[in-house]
């Protein structure tokens, strides 16, 4: 069997049909008519450096290297781009801030902006030109991207992650769907273990799942790290439920999933050894692009539902942001914000949003009729992953504060001391109380 991981090619299907629309005379030329009428003209001799995430869908990397050339050949402007892992993104642009000197602009995750907003470039103007002409931005987007009335990033997409569960083997455990209640949905997995088809969902440090799955836990139960005034109520009873809710459905996992990241619960999906866990629909669109028999079966026997609800009484789900984070040091800044800008005008962005095949879900209001959204039913729910989004720091503030809680994994670290044994519940809560004061002093 071909073994895929999270970062295989996807080389079919929505993929070639986006990354074919990109090519061509056409979109040269509309690349040069742009940058004609740009109201952002880059500076003369300008050479760009641009750090990014490295791919999960190939299909999406080819299309965004060809949004690149095209902004290139159509305004002289260089751009040289490099790629590094989810874990490495936040550290790299933060070491960059507080030097003064890196890459001109980073397209980071999540609130890294927040974590140094000072030294962001202010890109208002850029985001008051695309929300004009392209129906305003879903909330999540001006959470992320701005501070006060300024925007110092532009969330140029989310990732939606949802879960992704096996079709014939929730049946096998006696469900037709995957429940939309917490209740509910333990006993689904406590049925998929007893079938010897367990759920897995990951506690390590993995910064786009296992911060997902951590704040899911917190907030569903109506819980939070800190009030609408900043101080710190992380020790509640609210949370303790979550705890043990968490201690409930971690018992009935595969084994390992204290020390998963990113990738590991792909490679398990992908390997027919996982039935149900959460993710984007990287695992969906590398089995579906296979040429491999058993993948191809694996795609065929998949689905997606919504993370359920719970105490809480509606949707209490993070989902992971890209914002494009441009540094208040680059001797280019015209030619930032000109790049910004092209990459997410229609020409492209709508091809660009079919070639990563539901991986990237858009931030502005005039991309929801895409067709990546209603070719395939499996892509339907990612549509809606920037509008059912929170943000970091939920009830507070989004600010540095609530960035720098996440990028230190207090609540994932909180719910995997517990789960594993090594701190009982008011040990856990109160580790992570302590953690938080540190922050919100």
């Amino acid at each position: 069997m071909t073994k895929l991981t999270r970062r295989s090619a996807l080389k079919g299907g929505a993929g070639l049909l986006g990354a074919g629309a990109l090519a061509g005379s056409g979109f040269t030329e509309f690349a040069k008519a742009w940058a004609q009428a740009s109201p952002f003209r880059p500076e003369a001799g300008a050479t760009l450096n641009l750090m990014r995430w490295r791919r999960f869908v190939v299909a999406e990397d080819e299309a965004f290297n060809r949004i690149v050339a095209a902004f290139s050949a159509a305004t002289g402007v260089r751009i040289n781009v490099t790629s590094e892992s989810f874990d490495d993104m936040q550290p790299k642009a933060s070491v960059a801030a507080n030097t003064g000197t890196g890459p001109d602009m980073f397209w980071a995750l999540y609130s890294t902006p927040h974590l140094f907003p000072q030294r962001c470039l202010d890109v208002s103007d850029v985001a008051d030109y695309l929300g004009k002409k392209y129906g305003g931005w879903v909330p999540v987007a001006e959470a992320y991207g701005k501070l006060g009335d300024k925007w110092i990033a532009i969330p140029a997409a989310i990732n939606g992650g949802y879960i992704n569960y096996r079709i014939s083997q929730i049946k096998a455990a006696g469900f037709n769907e995957v429940p939309q209640t917490n209740a509910g949905f333990l006993e689904l997995c406590k049925a998929l273990k007893a079938k010897n088809t367990p759920a897995g969902f990951p506690l390590g440090r993995a910064s786009g799942d296992g911060n997902a799955y951590a704040y899911w836990l917190l907030w569903s139960h109506n819980a939070a790290q800190v009030d609408e005034n900043s101080k710190v109520i992380i020790r509640s009873a609210e949370t303790e439920a979550a705890l043990n809710y968490a201690k409930a459905l971690y018992d009935t996992f595969i084994q390992g999933t204290a020390a998963w990241n990113d990738a590991s619960n792909n490679r398990l999906f992908l390997s027919g050894e996982l039935s149900l866990t959460a993710n984007g629909i990287s695992i969906y669109a590398a089995a579906n692009a296979s040429a491999d028999a058993k993948q191809k079966e694996i795609a065929a026997d998949m689905d997606h539902a919504y993370w359920p609800i719970g105490p809480a009484g509606k949707p209490t789900e993070i989902q992971l942001c890209f914002p494009m984070v441009t540094m208040g040091y680059t001797k280019f800044p015209n030619a930032c914000k000109a790049f910004t800008a092209f990459m997410l005008e229609a020409e492209q962005f709508n091809p660009w949003l079919e070639a990563a095949a539901g991986y990237l879900t858009h931030t502005l209001n005039a991309f929801d009729n895409n067709p990546v959204w209603t070719k395939d039913p499996k892509n339907r729910v990612f549509r809606d992953a920037s509008k059912r989004s929170l943000v970091a720091g939920h009830r507070g503030k989004l600010d540095e504060k609530a960035a720098t809680a996440m990028a230190d994994f207090i609540v994932v670290d909180m719910f995997a001391n517990f789960c594993t044994g090594r701190e009982t519940a008011a040990g856990a809560m109160q580790l992570a109380e302590r953690q938080l004061q540190r922050i919100y002093r």
